[in-house]
């Protein structure tokens, strides 16, 4: 795991900030900047590029003042540098209409709060594997039903 990637959480609310920080920071990621708000966070992401330490993966709020999460991500698409960038979008909202409004504005995934922390880590590693940031990893183990109806388990 490359645990040097820079992630940038964006939320308005200090508790879920704090929350999605320390579930980072336990899987390992220690790089993880912080915004308040979709302005901030566009701030954060042009003084990151200049400084050389590029953000690898964005985690958003949907409902944040000065520039919600749809309108950032909107903005952050169309800079031809941010394409490859995962965005994770979590958030309470549940409507099918959001979800769709969400992706459409180039989100890749979505979490509805409260999540637990498995579901929030499957997300982000099955990101980080699809934008290639992290390499597949496949276990034998997941192997054995199919090994087993083929009457080939010698794994032990």
């Amino acid at each position: 795991m490359d645990t040097k990637l820079h992630f940038l959480v964006v939320n308005d609310s200090a508790h879920i900030q704090h929350v999605i920080v320390s579930l980072l920071k336990e899987i390992g990621y220690i790089r993880v900047s912080e915004a308040i708000d979709g302005v901030m966070a566009l701030r954060a992401i042009k003084t990151a590029a200049s400084l050389g330490t590029p953000v690898q993966f964005i985690i958003t709020d949907c409902a944040m003042p000065f520039l919600d999460g749809v309108n950032m991500i909107r903005e952050i698409r169309a800079e031809p540098d941010l394409h490859g960038v995962p965005i994770l979008m979590v958030t309470e909202t549940a409507k099918k209409e959001d979800v769709i409004t969400a992706l459409d504005a180039g989100a890749d995934s979505y979490v509805v709060r409260p999540f637990n922390a498995a579901n929030f880590r499957s997300k982000v590693e099955a990101l980080l594997v699809a934008k290639g940031l992290k390499p597949a990893s496949v276990s034998i183990k997941s192997f054995r039903p199919f090994l087993r109806s083929a009457g080939e388990d010698s794994l032990g």
